[in-house]
């Protein structure tokens, strides 16, 4: 094993920790951006370590393909080709199963892929996976999975799942350099709880050095996803890093670390950049809708990153609208946000603040957005303070609204009345 897992602070299943990694010590709950190819689109290496980035994410797939795995490893691996001086993560090449299913060909030696770049055929199995990820030289490497969408229903679940703990044998078994990466195992089963009760505490027995959620962010229903999600942390060891893939929404970050989950990855803060959007405490800004074309405010006031400091709206939406640079500034910000609000989860659990850091969250994210007057039909998603700080965690959603005044029962619902503070 080559990593290893501190918790400083604790609230309920909330954790703040810090996770020692060959090439950095990170402190989590912690954001991975996604460096497919090894570059975060539009943003230099120094612009990343200045935001705080402490893990980049690369993907087995596409690196397998260009450059190759073998150019990496004869370069000296993917740090030294990208020249990142921090902690890498390279996904399994499983999430390709879904993105590009209609490339794909999946049996039990593993998946055959048709190559988009020149047709031909690429059969990634759970030894090639792996030796591809050691090749690449990553400080975690990923397991490779069977992965569905969770909006299918019937055997191709359980299927999935049962597969999922076959490979991980032989993803084991193929690892070379356990001393120098660490093989995380991901959990399956869909949205049932049986069966990803049985892939949790088949990966466990395995004893691996951190566990992933997997098959989420799919198209389920949010209480589903925070059900799965809070079933796996309270199965998961206490000792290890639990990883939720492919989540990047704030809302989703927070409610999952107070279930007790350490790392996340998404696309979604440099892709919504690209299209235009900024992330802001009260959810998204679309810099290019026409009222931004004379709003001389930056993109968030309360911001100290480089780009809300120096242009204001107007100026973005001139450039996204035009310029390759409007996305490359967005996209700065974005991750500044997302690293900030790493950094705020990790110091309030640590000095005990979590419910106020998270009900300060809420109030911004859900009641801040600037209703006048507030829509008496407009119901107000709010996830009660109740989640997040009682000992018995309810994933229910309580609607809040002008109308409701917090009564959570006139919407048949159960609460205790402190989603009305």
């Amino acid at each position: 094993m080559a990593l290893r897992f501190e918790v400083l602070g604790r609230f309920n299943r909330a954790r703040a920790a810090q996770l020692t990694l060959p090439h950095f010590v990170c402190q989590t709950p912690l954001f991975m951006p996604v460096g497919t190819q090894g570059t975060i689109k539009g943003l230099t290496n120094d612009q990343l370590e200045e935001i705080g980035c402490q893990i980049i994410l690369g993907n087995t797939y596409h690196l397998a393909l260009r450059p190759t795995s073998e150019l990496l490893d004869e370069l000296g691996g993917l740090h030294s080709f990208m020249k990142w001086p921090r902690a890498l993560l390279t996904d399994s090449g499983g999430f390709q199963m879904v993105s590009l299913l209609h490339l794909a060909d999946i049996t039990e030696k593993g998946v055959t892929f048709q190559s988009p770049i020149d047709g031909k055929p690429m059969l990634l199995t759970p030894e090639e996976s792996i030796q591809i990820q050691n090749r690449v030289g990553a400080d975690i490497i990923m397991a490779l999975d069977d992965v569905v969408k969770t909006t299918i229903t019937g055997p191709r679940i359980e299927e999935a799942m049962y597969r999922t703990l076959r490979w991980i044998d032989r993803c084991v078994a193929a690892h070379k350099r356990p001393n120098e990466q660490n093989l995380f195992g991901i959990v399956q089963g869909g949205l049932d709880p049986v069966l990803r009760d049985i892939c949790v505490r088949g990966l466990v027995e395995r004893n691996l050095p951190g566990y992933a959620i997997g098959g989420l962010s799919g198209g389920e229903d949010k209480d589903s996803f925070w059900r799965v999600v809070a079933q796996c942390t309270a199965a998961l060891p206490e000792d290890k890093p639990r990883y939720v893939m492919g989540v990047g929404y704030p809302l989703d970050i927070v409610v999952c670390s107070a279930l007790g989950a350490d790392m996340y990855d998404c696309v979604y803060p440099t892709r919504t950049a690209r299209f235009g959007t900024a992330l802001v405490p009260e959810g998204v800004l679309k810099l290019k809708h026409q009222a931004m074309a004379d709003d001389t405010r930056p993109i968030d006031p309360s911001c100290s990153c480089m780009v809300c400091k120096n242009f204001s709206r107007a100026y973005i939406h001139c450039l996204v609208t035009k310029d390759a640079m409007g996305s490359q500034l967005l996209s700065y910000h974005n991750l500044y946000y997302m690293m900030k609000l790493s950094r705020d989860l990790h110091s309030s659990i640590v000095h005990e603040k979590f419910p106020e850091f998270v009900c300060k969250f809420l109030q911004k994210m859900v009641l801040g957005k600037k209703f006048s007057p507030l829509p008496r039909s407009l119901p107000i998603v709010f996830v009660a303070y109740e989640f997040v700080v009682s000992r018995q965690i309810n994933l229910c959603f309580f609607l809040y609204s002008a109308v409701s005044q917090g009564r959570c029962s006139r919407m048949g619902l159960q609460c205790d009345g402190s989603c009305r503070d």
